[in-house]
């Protein structure tokens, strides 16, 4: 059976923007699941059910499209082994994030990642972005030092805070290096194929910690780390679907969406609101994402909305 992902399907952003509210939600779900898994599961077991639960997903959805196995041929192996591998390392940090921030501050540095390439831009190419991009990296930093500020109060650190916003520092990084190597994978590869690989890669390497233990996983924990698999394979699908029907920049700004998301399960879930100079810098970071995200078509309005009437 075809994927309606043919050229009818470029032609509904409708749908595509639906399909990415989906995938927001999925993510957001997966995340969910894997602060659950955390309560007992160790890192390094999370990321092998993740990985491993969503390979059913990607197959069954590769095989819809008629793309199984013929669609996994690639010319690229190591290339998909560097993404992949970036793609693991941003994960374990993503998780350890996961474990020991709320949902809010967590997702808030995921977006981090575009606003970290900002000075490597600098450094490594001599760009020279605008205004705007450099005011929305030092907002995104700023946002930064307010969550770090409740962690350092007080006569004794947060050491679980400030573990996971380093790892969620870190994450950014190593998702954005990410980031670099999938565009450079989709001139000749599937999305299809590069979700498949990352999944495979991952689940290898989550499973090499075995030997350093990991917990016998049953009731709660059990459903959360399935969960976890089957929402990010889902999601990836979901987002795949969505790029497929509607341009990239009509999908982007439904992404911050995942902020909603978070703040609700922290309240629902688990009962906790981040403390208001915490919140107050995640909802800087996703505002100076945003921003950077924008910079392009901001500009130019900007410009307009200030130049005096001829």
């Amino acid at each position: 059976m075809n994927s309606p992902t043919g050229s009818a399907a470029t032609e509904s952003p409708a749908a595509g923007i639906g399909l990415r509210l989906a995938a927001t939600g999925l993510f957001a779900l997966m995340s969910l699941c894997v602060r659950l898994a955390s309560f007992e599961a160790p890192v390094g077991q999370i990321v092998f059910w993740r990985s491993a639960v969503a390979l059913a997903p990607i197959v069954l959805y590769l095989a819809w499209q008629g793309e199984f196995p013929r669609g996994l041929r690639t010319q690229r192996p190591l290339g998909h082994l560097k993404r992949s591998l970036f793609g693991c390392v941003a994960m374990v940090f993503s998780f350890i994030s996961l474990a020991h921030l709320p949902l809010a501050n967590a997702t808030a540095l995921s977006f981090l990642a575009p606003l970290l390439v900002v000075p490597l831009a600098v450094l490594s190419l001599g760009e020279r972005p605008g205004w705007l991009v450099v005011g929305g990296s030092v907002l995104g930093f700023a946002g930064v030092g307010l969550m770090l500020a409740p962690a350092l109060q007080g006569p004794a650190l947060d050491r679980g805070a400030l573990i996971g916003i380093g790892a969620g520092l870190a994450m950014a990084l190593t998702t954005a290096a990410a980031k670099v190597q999938i565009k450079a994978l989709t001139a000749t590869e599937k999305p299809g194929a590069i979700a498949f690989y990352f999944a495979l890669v991952c689940a290898l390497a989550g499973l090499c910690s075995l030997p350093f233990g990991w917990v016998p996983a049953h009731g709660t924990a059990l459903l959360a780390l399935i969960g976890s698999g089957l929402f990010g394979g889902l999601a990836h699908i979901a987002m795949t679907e969505a790029v497929a029907r509607a341009p990239v920049s009509v999908l982007a700004p439904f992404e911050y969406t995942a902020m909603l998301w978070a703040l609700l399960f922290d309240l629902a879930i688990f009962a906790v609101m981040p403390q208001p100079l915490g919140l107050l810098g995640a909802l800087m970071i996703v505002a100076a994402a945003a921003l950077v995200a924008f910079a392009d078509r901001i500009g130019p309005w900007l410009g307009r909305a200030t130049r005096p009437a001829a």
